[in-house]
Protein backbone atom coordinates (compact mmCIF):
# COMPACT_ATOMS: atom_id res chain seq x y z
CA UNK A 1 0.00 0.00 0.00
CA UNK A 2 2.72 2.35 0.67
CA UNK A 3 4.14 1.95 -2.86
CA UNK A 4 0.48 2.33 -4.26
CA UNK A 5 0.31 5.56 -2.10
CA UNK A 6 3.13 7.00 -3.62
CA UNK A 7 2.60 6.11 -6.88
CA UNK A 8 -0.87 8.00 -6.91
CA UNK A 9 1.04 11.07 -5.48
CA UNK A 10 3.41 10.95 -7.94
CA UNK A 11 0.76 11.11 -10.55
CA UNK A 12 -1.60 13.61 -9.26
CA UNK A 13 1.44 15.61 -8.72
CA UNK A 14 2.63 15.61 -12.35
CA UNK A 15 -1.14 16.01 -13.65
CA UNK A 16 -1.77 18.80 -10.74
CA UNK A 17 1.80 20.53 -11.91
CA UNK A 18 1.33 20.25 -15.85
CA UNK A 19 -2.28 21.84 -15.63
CA UNK A 20 -0.55 24.07 -13.52
CA UNK A 21 1.69 25.05 -16.27
CA UNK A 22 -0.31 24.95 -19.00
CA UNK A 23 -2.78 27.31 -17.36
CA UNK A 24 -0.53 29.93 -16.10
CA UNK A 25 1.43 29.95 -19.68
CA UNK A 26 4.83 29.25 -21.05
CA UNK A 27 8.05 30.81 -19.67
CA UNK A 28 11.43 30.86 -20.53
CA UNK A 29 13.75 30.30 -17.47
CA UNK A 30 15.74 33.67 -18.07
CA UNK A 31 12.32 35.30 -18.09
CA UNK A 32 11.08 33.93 -15.20
CA UNK A 33 10.10 36.80 -12.07
CA UNK A 34 11.31 36.81 -8.55
CA UNK A 35 7.16 35.09 -7.84
CA UNK A 36 7.73 32.30 -10.47
CA UNK A 37 11.52 31.41 -8.79
CA UNK A 38 9.61 30.98 -5.31
CA UNK A 39 6.62 29.44 -6.41
CA UNK A 40 8.28 26.72 -8.31
CA UNK A 41 10.67 26.15 -5.50
CA UNK A 42 7.58 25.88 -2.88
CA UNK A 43 5.78 23.57 -5.03
CA UNK A 44 8.86 21.32 -5.27
CA UNK A 45 9.00 21.10 -1.82
CA UNK A 46 4.89 20.91 -1.77
CA UNK A 47 5.05 17.75 -3.82
CA UNK A 48 8.27 16.14 -2.49
CA UNK A 49 7.18 16.77 1.31
CA UNK A 50 3.72 15.32 0.40
CA UNK A 51 4.86 12.20 -1.82
CA UNK A 52 6.60 10.44 1.23
CA UNK A 53 4.59 11.28 4.19
CA UNK A 54 2.29 8.80 5.13
CA UNK A 55 -0.51 11.42 7.09
CA UNK A 56 -0.58 13.70 3.66
CA UNK A 57 -3.51 12.28 1.24
CA UNK A 58 -3.42 12.65 -2.81
CA UNK A 59 -6.45 14.67 -1.92
CA UNK A 60 -4.65 16.92 0.78
CA UNK A 61 -1.83 17.44 -2.63
CA UNK A 62 -4.66 18.18 -5.04
CA UNK A 63 -5.99 20.59 -2.49
CA UNK A 64 -2.88 22.17 -1.80
CA UNK A 65 -1.92 22.45 -5.49
CA UNK A 66 -5.59 23.75 -6.62
CA UNK A 67 -4.85 26.72 -3.61
CA UNK A 68 -1.70 27.66 -5.03
CA UNK A 69 -2.84 27.72 -8.49
CA UNK A 70 -5.66 30.16 -7.19
CA UNK A 71 -3.58 32.24 -5.66
CA UNK A 72 -0.85 32.50 -8.65
CA UNK A 73 -3.70 33.35 -11.24
CA UNK A 74 -5.07 36.19 -8.77
CA UNK A 75 -1.74 37.59 -8.39
CA UNK A 76 -1.07 37.51 -12.27
CA UNK A 77 -4.66 38.71 -12.77
CA UNK A 78 -4.17 41.82 -10.49
CA UNK A 79 -1.17 43.10 -11.37
CA UNK A 80 -2.61 42.97 -15.61
CA UNK A 81 -5.57 44.96 -14.25
CA UNK A 82 -4.05 47.02 -11.90
CA UNK A 83 -0.91 48.53 -13.32
CA UNK A 84 0.13 50.61 -10.34
CA UNK A 85 0.78 47.01 -9.06
CA UNK A 86 3.36 46.07 -10.29
CA UNK A 87 5.98 47.98 -9.01
CA UNK A 88 5.20 47.00 -5.54
CA UNK A 89 4.51 43.82 -6.40
CA UNK A 90 7.52 42.63 -9.46
CA UNK A 91 9.71 45.50 -9.00
CA UNK A 92 10.57 47.72 -11.90
CA UNK A 93 13.63 47.27 -14.39
CA UNK A 94 16.80 49.52 -13.11
CA UNK A 95 18.98 51.21 -15.64
CA UNK A 96 22.52 50.75 -14.36
CA UNK A 97 24.33 52.63 -17.36
CA UNK A 98 22.58 56.21 -18.47
CA UNK A 99 24.22 57.83 -21.35
CA UNK A 100 27.35 55.94 -21.07
CA UNK A 101 27.27 56.42 -17.21
CA UNK A 102 27.43 54.13 -14.53
CA UNK A 103 24.70 54.73 -11.91
CA UNK A 104 26.82 53.82 -9.00
CA UNK A 105 23.37 54.28 -6.40
CA UNK A 106 21.42 51.79 -8.42
CA UNK A 107 24.69 49.53 -8.81
CA UNK A 108 24.82 49.39 -4.76
CA UNK A 109 20.71 49.45 -4.67
CA UNK A 110 21.11 46.08 -6.43
CA UNK A 111 23.84 44.92 -4.22
CA UNK A 112 26.02 44.23 -7.99
CA UNK A 113 29.67 45.35 -8.07
CA UNK A 114 31.59 46.19 -11.33
CA UNK A 115 32.59 42.40 -11.12
CA UNK A 116 29.51 41.38 -11.65
CA UNK A 117 28.23 44.25 -13.87
CA UNK A 118 31.33 43.15 -16.44
CA UNK A 119 30.64 39.39 -16.59
CA UNK A 120 26.88 40.31 -17.10
CA UNK A 121 27.54 42.44 -20.23
CA UNK A 122 30.65 39.77 -21.41
CA UNK A 123 27.08 37.68 -21.66
CA UNK A 124 26.32 40.24 -23.92
CA UNK A 125 29.22 40.04 -26.09
CA UNK A 126 30.36 43.45 -24.67
CA UNK A 127 33.81 43.21 -23.42
CA UNK A 128 34.00 46.99 -22.95
CA UNK A 129 32.17 49.05 -20.65
CA UNK A 130 33.07 51.91 -22.44
CA UNK A 131 30.77 50.53 -25.40
CA UNK A 132 27.46 50.81 -23.73
CA UNK A 133 25.06 53.39 -23.90
CA UNK A 134 22.79 51.87 -21.69
CA UNK A 135 22.34 48.95 -19.50
CA UNK A 136 18.82 47.83 -17.74
CA UNK A 137 18.61 45.19 -14.77
CA UNK A 138 15.63 43.50 -15.45
CA UNK A 139 13.06 42.46 -12.77
CA UNK A 140 13.82 38.44 -13.76
CA UNK A 141 17.97 39.50 -12.90
CA UNK A 142 18.96 39.40 -17.16
CA UNK A 143 20.84 42.51 -18.18
CA UNK A 144 19.60 44.26 -21.60
CA UNK A 145 21.93 46.94 -23.13
CA UNK A 146 22.02 49.12 -26.06
CA UNK A 147 25.53 49.90 -27.48
CA UNK A 148 26.84 53.58 -28.22
CA UNK A 149 26.25 54.34 -31.98
CA UNK A 150 29.85 54.03 -33.04
CA UNK A 151 30.24 50.10 -31.77
CA UNK A 152 26.98 49.05 -32.86
CA UNK A 153 27.40 46.08 -35.77
CA UNK A 154 26.76 48.05 -38.69
CA UNK A 155 27.95 51.66 -37.90
CA UNK A 156 26.70 54.82 -38.55
CA UNK A 157 30.54 55.43 -39.32
CA UNK A 158 30.72 52.40 -41.52
CA UNK A 159 28.13 54.08 -43.62
CA UNK A 160 29.60 58.18 -43.68
CA UNK A 161 26.39 59.18 -41.67
CA UNK A 162 26.77 61.47 -38.68
CA UNK A 163 26.58 59.62 -35.63
CA UNK A 164 24.00 60.92 -33.49
CA UNK A 165 23.25 60.32 -29.52
CA UNK A 166 21.17 57.80 -28.88
CA UNK A 167 18.48 57.83 -26.26
CA UNK A 168 15.94 55.19 -24.62
CA UNK A 169 12.84 54.32 -26.28
CA UNK A 170 9.94 54.97 -23.69
CA UNK A 171 6.62 52.95 -23.74
CA UNK A 172 3.99 56.08 -24.48
CA UNK A 173 0.27 53.72 -24.07
CA UNK A 174 0.42 50.47 -22.76
CA UNK A 175 -3.18 48.82 -22.63
CA UNK A 176 -4.57 51.68 -23.80
CA UNK A 177 -3.31 54.04 -21.13
CA UNK A 178 -1.16 57.18 -22.04
CA UNK A 179 1.69 57.02 -20.35
CA UNK A 180 1.61 60.35 -19.16
CA UNK A 181 5.33 60.47 -17.37
CA UNK A 182 6.78 58.89 -20.27
CA UNK A 183 5.15 61.75 -22.19
CA UNK A 184 6.41 64.54 -19.98
CA UNK A 185 10.23 63.09 -20.24
CA UNK A 186 10.04 63.57 -23.93
CA UNK A 187 8.75 66.75 -23.06
CA UNK A 188 5.70 65.95 -25.65
CA UNK A 189 2.00 66.75 -24.64
CA UNK A 190 -0.95 65.30 -25.40
CA UNK A 191 -1.50 67.21 -28.66
CA UNK A 192 1.38 65.76 -30.33
CA UNK A 193 0.81 62.50 -29.31
CA UNK A 194 -3.20 62.72 -30.74
CA UNK A 195 -1.23 64.56 -34.11
CA UNK A 196 1.13 61.58 -34.17
CA UNK A 197 -1.69 59.02 -33.91
CA UNK A 198 -4.29 60.40 -36.41
CA UNK A 199 -1.15 60.31 -38.74
CA UNK A 200 -0.68 56.71 -38.42
CA UNK A 201 -4.24 56.23 -38.56
CA UNK A 202 -5.00 55.71 -34.96
CA UNK A 203 -8.17 57.88 -34.08
CA UNK A 204 -8.47 56.56 -30.41
CA UNK A 205 -5.27 55.82 -27.97
CA UNK A 206 -7.44 53.28 -26.16
CA UNK A 207 -7.67 50.96 -29.37
CA UNK A 208 -3.82 50.40 -28.78
CA UNK A 209 -2.55 48.00 -26.75
CA UNK A 210 1.76 49.21 -26.73
CA UNK A 211 2.97 52.41 -28.75
CA UNK A 212 6.57 54.00 -28.07
CA UNK A 213 8.59 56.55 -29.31
CA UNK A 214 12.33 55.17 -30.78
CA UNK A 215 15.80 56.49 -30.14
CA UNK A 216 14.76 58.55 -33.26
CA UNK A 217 12.17 60.30 -31.51
CA UNK A 218 9.27 58.44 -34.10
CA UNK A 219 6.18 57.38 -32.88
CA UNK A 220 5.55 53.39 -33.84
CA UNK A 221 2.44 51.48 -32.46
CA UNK A 222 3.85 47.94 -31.97
CA UNK A 223 0.34 46.79 -31.03
CA UNK A 224 -3.29 47.39 -31.41
CA UNK A 225 -6.24 45.76 -29.12
CA UNK A 226 -7.86 42.99 -30.42
CA UNK A 227 -11.30 42.61 -30.13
Amino acid sequence: MEYESILFKLLAGFIGLWAMARLLGKKEISALTPFDFISAVILGDLVGNTIYEKEHSVLQLIFALAVWTVLSVLFEKLTQHFPVLRKPLEGEPEILIRDGKIDLAKLRKNSLDFDQLRMMLRAKDTFNVSEVAYAIYETNGSLSIMKKPQYEAATREDMSLTAKPKRLPLGIIEDGIVQREALSQLGMDSSWLDEELLRLGYPDSRTIAYAEVDEEGKLAVISSVSH
